[in-house]
């Protein structure tokens, strides 16, 4: 079991930057992978960024070179760095992780989230 606690969505005008940060507790591993999704009314839920356990990062196109994933040393807790915000990047962000050490933003993801919410104003 793990736990996800996501913190740091706000409002913010497009070209603004928001840190988002995900704590992750329970039986948790350095193996595991992490990722985050968005999701906004009514639109499927769309992959954001992902880093397996060996540190490797992948991006949806809609992000790359906007968005940066990172993580704390001890794997605990995760990272989006949110520069150049658009309108459309108003969602639902979502952290996910998975016991699995590598996964892509199309497969599925063991835990999830609460959310936080981002609204980017033009």
């Amino acid at each position: 079991q793990v736990q996800l606690v996501e913190s740091g969505g706000g409002s913010v005008q497009a070209g603004g930057s928001l840190r988002l940060s995900c704590a992750a507790s329970g039986y948790t591993y350095s193996r595991n992978c992490m990722a985050w999704f968005r999701q906004a009314p009514g639109k499927e839920r769309e992959g954001v960024a992902v880093i397996d356990s060996d540190g490797s990062v992948s991006y949806g196109d809609s992000v790359k070179g906007r968005f940066t994933i990172s993580q704390a040393n001890d794997k605990n807790t995760l990272y989006l760095q949110m520069n150049s915000l658009k309108p459309e990047d108003t969602a639902m962000y979502y952290c996910a992780s998975d016991f699995r050490r590598k996964r892509s933003l199309g497969d599925g993801f063991t835990w999830w989230g609460q959310g936080t919410q981002v609204t980017v104003s033009s």
